[in-house]
C-alpha cells in the first residue's frame, strides 16, 4: 500500500522518538528498579543486612504458587499480602482453598467468565442508568453544551475508568493496577481507537481542540511520571491533578466562549445547551429505522385510549424486554440479550432513570416509589462493601434497616400526593438518587474487577501493572472503541477522534486524584506506590511517546489524516504491547538496554 508524503514523515517520526524513549525508559527504570516489589535485588544473601531486611520482609503473595499445593490454604490465610480488605467475594479464597488443585484450570476459566460479566454489568449500569442521569442533572442545572461535555459526561462515559482506578489506589498493593489501567486505556485510545477512526474515514482535524486536549494530556502524563519517580504521592500531588482539571475545564469554556464571540454567536444558552443524547445501538436495526418508527408503533397502538392501572405501569418498567423488538432482532442479539435481563432487571428495580427527552420525563409513579427504598438499601448496602450497612445502632437495629423504614415512609407521601400521568415537579430530585445508586453499583463492580484481576495475577504470577495495560485497560474501553468507531463510520470522525482525547483526559486527572484524596481521608497524608520496575516505566514511556507523536505528525500533515497515520498508529501498538509483554516474562531486562 502507498503511503502519502505525509504518512511516510510520520514514520520517520516515530522512529525518532521512539528511540529517545528508549533510553529516557532505561534511565528511569534504573532510578526505579529498587522499588519492584514482585522481584528479588541481585545481591548476595550472604550479605547478613540484607538478609535481615529479608526476614523482615513479607513474603509476596504470588510466591503461593512456588509451594506445594498442601501449603496453598494455609499459605493465602496467614499471609498479610494476600489480604483482599474489600470486596464482596474473597477469590484467592476460592482459588486455593476451597476447590482442589487438580480444578485449578477450571476455577481459573470461571474466575474469566465472571471477569467477563462483571465488565458487562459495569457496561450495562454506566450506559442504561449512570450517563442518562448525568444528562438530566446537567440539563435540570441548566449547563452549557460544552461545560457538559467535559464534566458530566465526561464522568459519564469515564466511570468504570475512574471507579476502578480510586478501588485501585486504596491499596498500595494494587496501586500499579491502576496506574496500569490508566495508562494501558490512553495508548489503547489514543493509537487503537484514534488509529481505526483514521482507518475507516479519512477526515481532517479540528486544529484547535487536538492541540489544546494534547497538551494538556501530555502534562497529565508528564504529573504522573513525576510522582512515578519519587513513588509516592502528597495531598499537594492529589490536588494538583484535580487543579489541573478544573483549569482544563475553564479553558474549554473561554476558548468556546472566545470563539463564539468572534463569529458573533456567545456562549450557547443553557437551553439550547443540553448534551446530546445518544441513542442506544439495540434500538436501532438501520440508519433508517428512525423514519419509520412512527409507522411501526402506530401498528402496535391501541384503538381505544385506556388508562394503566398501578400494577401494570410497574410490571412493565421493571420488564426489560421487549416482545416486539424480540421478534424482530438476530438470534446473536438475543443471546447477548439473555445475559443483560438480570443485571438490566436489578438495575431497574434500584435506579431510578429520569429522560428530558421523553414527554413524562420516564415517570412511573409505582417503580418511583419503590426507588425511594431499593435505592438507598443499595447505597447502604454498596457502601464499603457493606460494613456500614450490617453495623448495628446500640447494638440491636441495624442501620440497612433504618434505611428501610425512612424510605417506606418517604415513599408512603410520594405515593399518596401524586398521580400516574403527571411527574411531580420534584421529580428530578430522582436524577440525583439515580445517579448516587448507579455511582455506587459501579464502584462496588469495579471493586469485584480489581480483585479478581488481582487473584488472576497470583495465579499466573503476572504484575498488577500488566493485568492493568491489558485485561482492564481493554474491559474499560470496550465501550469506547465501539462508540468512537461506530461515531466514525457514520460520518462523524471528527467528534470520535476528539472523544478520544477529551475522555482520558478526565480518566487519569480525576481517577489518580480522586482514588488518592479518598485514600487519605483515611488519615494518611502520603499515597505510597509499589512499582513494578521496568515496565512501569516502559508504560509511561509508550504513552508520552505516543502523545508527542500524534502532536507532531498531525500538524506535520496539515491536519488531513489518512489510512497510513491509521495503520502507523496500529503498529505502534502492537509493537508496544510486545515490548511490554516480553518485559514482564524477563525476556527484555535492564541490563539488555
Amino acid at each position: 500500500m502507498a503511503l502519502r508524503p505525509g504518512s511516510r514523515g510520520a514514520f520517520c517520526i516515530l522512529g525518532v522518538l521512539w528511540t529517545l524513549s528508549c533510553g529516557a525508559g532505561a534511565s528511569g527504570a534504573d532510578a526505579g528498579s529498587q522499588g519492584d516489589g514482585r522481584r528479588m535485588p541481585e545481591i548476595e544473601e550472604s550479605d547478613g543486612i540484607w538478609a535481615a531486611q529479608h526476614q523482615a520482609r513479607p513474603v509476596d503473595c504470588w510466591e503461593v504458587r512456588t509451594k506445594n499445593s498442601s501449603e496453598w490454604c494455609h499459605f493465602i490465610r496467614t499471609n498479610p499480602d494476600c489480604q483482599m480488605n474489600s470486596g464482596f467475594l474473597s477469590y484467592l479464597d476460592g482459588v486455593f482453598c476451597v476447590f482442589p488443585s487438580a480444578l485449578l484450570p477450571l476455577v481459573v476459566t470461571l474466575y474469566a467468565l465472571w471477569l467477563l460479566y462483571l465488565f458487562l454489568i459495569l457496561g450495562v449500569t454506566a450506559e442504561k442508568f449512570f450517563c442518562p442521569n448525568l444528562s438530566a442533572i446537567s440539563t435540570n442545572l441548566r449547563l452549557a453544551h460544552n461545560v457538559a461535555v467535559v464534566t458530566f459526561l465526561a464522568f459519564g462515559n469515564g466511570a468504570p475508568d475512574v471507579f476502578s482506578a480510586v478501588v485501585a489506589f486504596s491499596d498500595p498493593q494494587t496501586a500499579g493496577l491502576a496506574i496500569g489501567a490508566l495508562f494501558g486505556a490512553g495508548v489503547f485510545v489514543t493509537t487503537v481507537v484514534a488509529g481505526g477512526i483514521a482507518l475507516l474515514k479519512p477526515f481532517t482535524v479540528a486544529s484547535r481542540p487536538f492541540l489544546r486536549d494534547a497538551v494538556f494530556y501530555m502534562v497529565a502524563v508528564f504529573l504522573t511520571f513525576t510522582m512515578l519517580y519519587f513513588r509516592r504521592i502528597t495531598l499537594a500531588g492529589a490536588l494538583s491533578y484535580l487543579g489541573l482539571y478544573i483549569f482544563y475545564v475553564l479553558t474549554v469554556v473561554i476558548c468556546t466562549w472566545i470563539h463564539r464571540r468572534q463569529r458573533g454567536d456567545g456562549l450557547s444558552p443553557a437551553g439550547s445547551g443540553q448534551p446530546e443524547r445518544v441513542s442506544d445501538p439495540e434500538d436501532e436495526d438501520s440508519p433508517c429505522s428512525s423514519v419509520h418508527s412512527g409507522e411501526y408503533e402506530e401498528e402496535y397502538r391501541p384503538l381505544l385510549p385506556s388508562e394503566e392501572g398501578t400494577l401494570q405501569i410497574l410490571t412493565k418498567a421493571v420488564n426489560p424486554l421487549d416482545r416486539r423488538k424480540w421478534r424482530r432482532k438476530s438470534c446473536s442479539w438475543r443471546c447477548f440479550k439473555v445475559f443483560k435481563v438480570p443485571v438490566e432487571f436489578v438495575m431497574l428495580l434500584t435506579v431510578p432513570v429520569v429522560d428530558p427527552d421523553q414527554e413524562d420525563h420516564n415517570w412511573k409513579r409505582p417503580l418511583n416509589c419503590l426507588h425511594l427504598i431499593t435505592s438507598p438499601l443499595v447505597c447502604i448496602l454498596t457502601l464499603k462493601s457493606g460494613a456500614y450497612g450490617l453495623y448495628k445502632i446500640q447494638g440491636v437495629f441495624p442501620v440497612w434497616g433504618l434505611g428501610v423504614l425512612i424510605g417506606a415512609f418517604l415513599a408512603a407521601i410520594v405515593f399518596c400526593t401524586t398521580k400516574n400521568e403527571e411527574p411531580p415537579k420534584y421529580h428530578c430530585v430522582f436524577a440525583f438518587l439515580g445517579f448516587l445508586a448507579s455511582a455506587l453499583w459501579i464502584n462496588a463492580v469495579a471493586t469485584e474487577v480489581v480483585n479478581v484481576l488481582r487473584t488472576l495475577g497470583v495465579v499466573f504470577q503476572l504484575s498488577n501493572t500488566v493485568l492493568g495495560l491489558t485485561l482492564l485497560a481493554w474491559g474499560n474501553s470496550i465501550g469506547d472503541t465501539f462508540s468512537d468507531l461506530t461515531m466514525a463510520r457514520h460520518g462523524y470522525p471528527r467528534m470520535a477522534f476528539s472523544a478520544c482525547f477529551g475522555g482520558i483526559i478526565f480518566n487519569m486527572l480525576v481517577g489518580v486524584g480522586l482514588g488518592c484524596l479518598l485514600q487519605m481521608t483515611s488519615g494518611q497524608l502520603v499515597v505510597k506506590l509499589e512499582l513494578d520496575g521496568l515496565l512501569v516505566w516502559i508504560l509511561a514511556g509508550a504513552l508520552g511517546l505516543s502523545l508527542v507523536f500524534s502532536f507532531i505528525s498531525v500538524p506535520a500533515q496539515g491536519f488531513q489524516l489518512g489510512r497510513g497515520f491509521g495503520v502507523c498508529l496500529l503498529l505502534y501498538y502492537l509493537a508496544f504491547l510486545t515490548v511490554a509483554l516480553l518485559t514482564e516474562f524477563k525476556v527484555i531486562r535492564l541490563t539488555a538496554l
